[in-house]
């Protein structure tokens, strides 16, 4: 008898013990019963702007936000040269050229020796130039003016520059095929009384071209 009461008396003091107690609690003004009263507050709507047009969308911040583009990428964009303002004067023409540009226009073929990154290419319209280097900036299909020619020619005439053929004298465009990349060479480096032995691997790339037009103005389409 004695131990259930002892048992009793544990069970009572442990319930006991595990009660909260009434300092714990949040006061009574702060129960969700009357914090809606302390806590209502008036709706506050703005009114729209007044360039706003219902028949036009709002336009997403995902859809406003630019691709991001590499630092490499970007390194290689600022790289491009920007080109030159087109002349706003008209080309004076001498006399001879008069009479002679007419000539060279009417032939049947033309030939252009192109000058790019100061390399010269002598080619005709179909011609394929397979560049010593990449250019950057350029995708298969892009089409290209060349302006940069020392001489502009045909079977019986030719223009040569001084140094360079005037870019309002003729059309020269070319078409980018794609790019075309070496096989992969190895080297080997070494230094004296040294055991270590470097291997140096390079695999360059080149840009293709087509020249796709090639055109001789008239005179009264210089000079307008």
């Amino acid at each position: 008898m004695s131990t259930l009461t002892m048992l009793s008396r544990s069970l009572r003091r442990s319930v006991l013990d595990t009660r909260i107690p009434s300092s714990a609690l949040p006061p009574t003004f702060l129960l969700p019963s009357r914090a809606r009263y302390f806590n209502t507050t008036a709706q506050h709507v703005e009114p729209p702007p007044d360039s706003f047009s219902p028949s036009i969308p709002a336009c997403s911040p995902t859809a406003e936000a630019t691709p991001q583009l590499s630092k490499h990428t970007q390194q290689k964009l600022s790289k491009i040269p920007s080109p030159p303002p087109p002349p706003c004067t008209p080309l004076a023409l001498s006399a001879s050229m008069k009479e002679l540009l007419p000539l060279l226009a009417i032939q049947p073929s033309h030939y252009i020796r192109v000058h790019i990154h100061g390399k010269p290419y002598l080619a005709t319209v179909g011609d394929t130039v397979r560049l010593p280097f990449h250019m950057p900036g350029v995708v298969p299909g892009d089409v290209l003016r060349l302006t940069r020619a020392s001489a502009l020619g045909s079977r019986d005439y030719t223009l040569k520059g001084a140094p360079w053929v005037d870019e309002r004298v003729f059309e020269c465009r070319a078409r980018v095929l794609g790019t075309e990349a070496e096989p992969m060479r190895c080297k080997e480096k070494t230094k004296r009384r040294n055991r270590k032995v470097k291997t140096v691997r390079s695999k360059h790339k080149f840009t293709v071209l087509r020249l796709s037009e090639l055109r001789v103005k008239g005179v009264e389409e210089i000079e307008g």
